[in-house]
């Protein structure tokens, strides 16, 4: 697993997602508590919070889903928050894993270590053996 170094870029992806959930937190109702924020490859950068509900979608999804409706196909880095969390970030879910290594999967993930300590890594190596699809 290869560890990359937190740079001043991320540490603002970092801030944004926090804003876009503050922004948009829904206070009692809680469909709302996830902030995400993802960085393209050019520099331009995209966040989203979960929609919680019977159908619900993480904030990484929503985030993705609005850098790709802006024709956005390369990313760099994704980092997903949670005001009370450690360091306020929190991890991506499976699914979300599975969707990031199907849709970007060269993109670095900004979490906790089980330290609580800031890393970054691959994308690849928080799912191994991911599905991929099958092209015949």
């Amino acid at each position: 697993m290869i560890f990359y170094d937190i740079t001043e870029q991320d540490k603002e992806l970092i801030k944004i997602a926090l804003e876009t959930l503050e922004k948009n937190f829904d206070d009692g109702v809680y469909n709302h508590t996830v902030g995400a924020a993802v960085r393209c490859k050019n520099g331009k950068v995209y966040s989203g919070v979960n929609c919680d509900g019977i159908h619900g979608s993480c904030a990484e999804y929503i985030a993705i889903g609005m850098s790709i409706s802006a024709s956005e196909r390369e990313f760099d880095t994704i980092v997903s928050v949670h005001d009370k969390a450690p360091n306020c970030l929190v991890a991506p879910c499976g699914n979300c894993r599975q969707m990031l290594v199907e849709y970007c999967p060269d993109i670095k993930v900004i979490l906790n270590n089980d330290d609580n300590e800031i890393i970054k890594v691959d994308i690849k190596d928080l799912i191994p053996f991911a599905w991929k699809p099958i092209i015949v």
